[in-house]
């Protein structure tokens, strides 16, 4: 294949990759965001205390969480179809990231929050602080080192995930790499999409390392 017409293939992939991950990733966090403080929250001994709510909320999580995004993709062809108005296609992708992302999000959400000092929680609960007041001025604020940190992660995952668009018929990196690279025996497709796909990956764990580094204010 020619120089400019690899590139602009590549290109076309790396707009499409965004495409799906970004919006995905943000929405994911919309969703799994809120389910990751309920997480903490409703524990037993905690500020909002509801065992059995958290009980059946960490079960659902884990029961998205398991299941393998490829299988998920095809089980929510029709919900995708319902949803996205097309089962296939790059644009339809985005759904079934979602859903496959918002449960990882929670958990790690739940992660990084479960790292702020009980102590600094109960010094503010003697002070008079609301359950809202003290996850949004303390929960939050505390853990936002790692939760920048765990967000790069989860994008990175979701980047990962995009790679099996094909499946469904979306495009990608991923799919050049997978169809136009290695089913076409093209190796040079293959290769530059694997490597493109590598740095984008280190860029967003770079990004995530300098921002949790500028945010902590332990340093």
């Amino acid at each position: 294949m020619r120089m400019e017409q690899l590139m602009q293939l590549l290109w076309t992939g790396l707009l499409e990759t965004l495409y799906m991950t970004i919006p995905a990733t943000l929405i994911a966090y919309l969703i799994g965001m809120p389910l990751g403080v309920l997480l903490v929250v409703t524990r037993k001994n905690h500020m909002m205390p509801a065992p059995r709510f958290n009980t059946v909320l960490g079960a659902v999580i884990n029961f998205l969480r398991s299941i393998p995004f490829i299988i998920l993709l095809v089980l929510l062809f029709p919900v995708t179809r319902a949803v996205m108005g097309s089962g296939i296609g790059t644009r339809s992708v985005i759904f079934p990231l979602i859903i496959s992302a918002f449960p990882y999000i929670a958990r790690m959400v739940e992660g990084s929050l479960n790292e702020v000092d009980r102590g600094i929680i109960e010094a503010a609960q003697s002070m008079g602080s609301t359950s809202w007041q003290l996850i949004r001025k303390v929960l939050i604020p505390e853990a936002m080192p790692s939760l920048v940190n765990g967000a790069a992660i989860c994008m990175v995952t979701i980047l990962s995930y995009t790679a099996m668009s094909s499946a469904a018929g979306g495009g990608g990196l991923g799919t050049i790499a997978i169809v136009k690279g290695l089913n076409m025996r093209q190796s040079d497709i293959m290769y530059s999409a694997s490597i493109l796909l590598v740095l984008l990956v280190q860029l967003i764990s770079l990004a995530g390392s300098y921002s949790t580094k500028r945010i902590d204010h332990r340093n």
